[in-house]
């Protein structure tokens, strides 16, 4: 008898399971998964919650410089030569992570084209993002990006309906991630509430009439500071 078919590899089990170089790991709000100045020794693939990455200059100015969730990976400069961590990364979340080493990772990715298919289209978008981000600092009124920032975190844009923001996410965290201060973030909030953009229920929820405003440039959404 011939030798039994090799079993299709499921990039998403195998994000899942235990195994060699692999760790499933859950943190709770507030704790750090890993802090900068850390050796970087694995990549993380989050499966549920939400965690913050958080970059500390020489003067200790503090800034959050991304927010990340279910279905995202994070610390995977360590493939790319990075030996210590530049951001540290803390749970706003309660959050079910895997943790793969290094070692693990590139195995995988060397052998299985699905993983690294998954992975090489997370890098891609990843880098988008990075480079939106930095056109809308340059560009953009401190309202829209607002506007833009609420979009990205209730998912508009991704499969499957828009999802409401947790109250975790405080406005001080929406401040430092658009670079402005607090008292501007609470003034838009209220004004998007007024305009019917979004509606406050314990979450936020971000209604499609915000994606038009931004999309169409309305004069809503101020063009300077």
């Amino acid at each position: 008898m011939g030798k039994a078919a090799k079993k299709s590899f499921d990039p998403k089990s195998f994000l899942a399971s235990v195994g060699p170089g692999k760790t499933n790991l859950k943190f709770r709000v507030g704790q750090n998964i890993f802090a900068q100045g850390d050796a970087a020794d694995k990549i993380f693939y989050i499966h549920k919650g939400k965690v913050k990455l958080i970059v500390v200059s020489k003067q200790g100015k503090e800034a959050i410089v991304a927010i990340l969730g279910t279905g995202q990976f994070f610390g995977e400069g360590c493939l790319n030569g990075q030996t210590l961590r530049i951001a540290t990364t803390q749970a706003i979340e309660d959050c079910e992570i895997t943790g793969i080493t290094k070692k693990a990772m590139i195995a995988v990715l060397q052998a299985e084209p699905k993983f690294s298919e998954l992975f090489m289209a997370y890098l891609l978008t990843r880098n988008n993002r990075i480079e939106e981000d930095l056109i809308d600092q340059l560009f953009n009124s401190s309202e829209r990006r607002l506007a833009r920032l609420l979009l990205l975190l209730a998912n508009f844009g991704k499969e499957g309906s828009p999802q409401p923001i947790d109250a975790k996410i405080s406005q001080e965290t929406l401040a430092e991630m658009i670079g402005t201060t607090r008292s501007r973030v609470s003034f838009f909030m209220n004004k998007f509430r007024k305009l019917g953009f979004i509606s406050y229920n314990g979450k936020i929820e971000v209604h499609n009439s915000l994606l038009s405003a931004v999309l169409h440039d309305k004069p809503e959404l101020k063009t300077d500071d």
